[in-house]
């Protein structure tokens, strides 16, 4: 049977709501049974386990006072599946890097990067990035909609707060929180009334006080309206910029891949500049439909520069 420190460590697991590592130790329960020639013990966690991985993610239930604030996601995306620059894709490998080897780190009294401001301008790869993460972890995501959350319960949001990040230690995964503008701005700025600082307040202290497993974002679009309290609560802040002519034929690439007719970038790339990862992939995307609906087998280049100068005309 299981050694007493693994019933042990299976028991804190499940607790944790840490699947990864409570599918981990039942492995090592299956392969001790299996050196002692309890074979068909084994065989049986050894099917469990793998039953488990196919059945997905558990059915989720949210604390019903929080639940039209929190939306809740299962994602498959992986970081591969973005373009990044190097310096942001270095920052996201380590939070990976840390948060899988975190009970290592912990032994030495420290504790892994968990909590993450990401600024850039819309459309950039902040919430697809939170998506990645999730999905890379095999945890679920939580999009927390700061701005309902600061009009319909404005005189509670405190309150709400306190919820979520209850919820952070019992419901273990990847919590976005989206429009953090709403909240973020600096606390002296003179059209901010009094229930805005101490929601700001409330915050701050929620997050520094904070010991959960999960992994914390916020996303702005303006870093420069956040307040610089919030930057200490923060272990890291990654900036996203749009992309440049590299990252331009990359995403196209990766978006189009075989259905790209063979022709000069240049063009293709000029013509993209300017515009964010989401309006270039939803560029390629309307030149696929338009392939796929008038029966051709390739994007041309006329076809895809027209769609990115329609992109670009929603802006002028």
């Amino acid at each position: 049977m299981a050694t007493a420190e693994q019933i042990k460590s299976l028991l804190q697991s499940h607790y944790k709501n840490d699947s990864e590592r409570f599918t981990s130790i039942a492995l090592q329960v299956a392969a001790h049974e299996a050196r002692k020639g309890n074979l068909t013990i084994a065989k049986d966690i050894k099917s469990l386990v793998d039953k488990s991985k196919l059945g997905g993610f558990k059915v989720i239930k949210l604390n019903k006072d929080i639940s039209d604030l929190v939306l809740v996601y299962y994602p498959e995306d992986k970081l591969n599946d973005l373009i990044l620059s190097d310096d942001v894709n270095n920052k996201l490998q380590r939070i990976l890097k840390e948060y899988k080897q975190r009970d290592k780190i912990q032994k030495f009294g420290l504790e892994n990067r968990r909590k993450v401001l990401l600024s850039g301008l819309p459309g950039t790869g902040k919430t697809v990035t939170a998506s990645a993460v999730a999905g890379e972890l095999r945890l679920p995501l939580y999009v927390v909609m700061m701005d309902k959350l600061m009009t319909k319960y404005m005189g509670e949001t405190a309150l709400k707060l306190r919820q979520i990040f209850d919820m952070m230690i019992s419901n273990r995964g990847v919590y976005l929180f989206d429009e953090f503008d709403a909240i973020g701005a600096e606390r002296a700025r003179d059209n901010e009334v009094g229930e805005m600082r101490r929601v700001l307040n409330s915050f701050l202290q929620f997050i520094e006080q904070d010991k959960s497993d999960s992994i914390i974002f916020g996303a702005t679009n303006n870093i420069k309206i956040i307040d610089s309290a919030l930057f200490r609560r923060f272990d890291d802040i990654i900036h996203y910029s749009i992309p440049n002519k590299e990252e331009i034929k990359e995403l196209i690439t990766l978006k189009l891949s075989e259905f790209l007719a063979k022709f000069s970038f240049n063009k293709v790339i000029n013509t993209a500049e300017g515009l964010s990862h989401s309006e270039i992939t939803n560029a390629c995307n309307d030149a696929l439909k338009e392939v796929i609906l008038t029966n051709k087998k390739v994007i041309s280049q006329k076809l895809l520069i027209q769609m990115l100068k329609d992109r670009k005309a929603n802006y002028s």
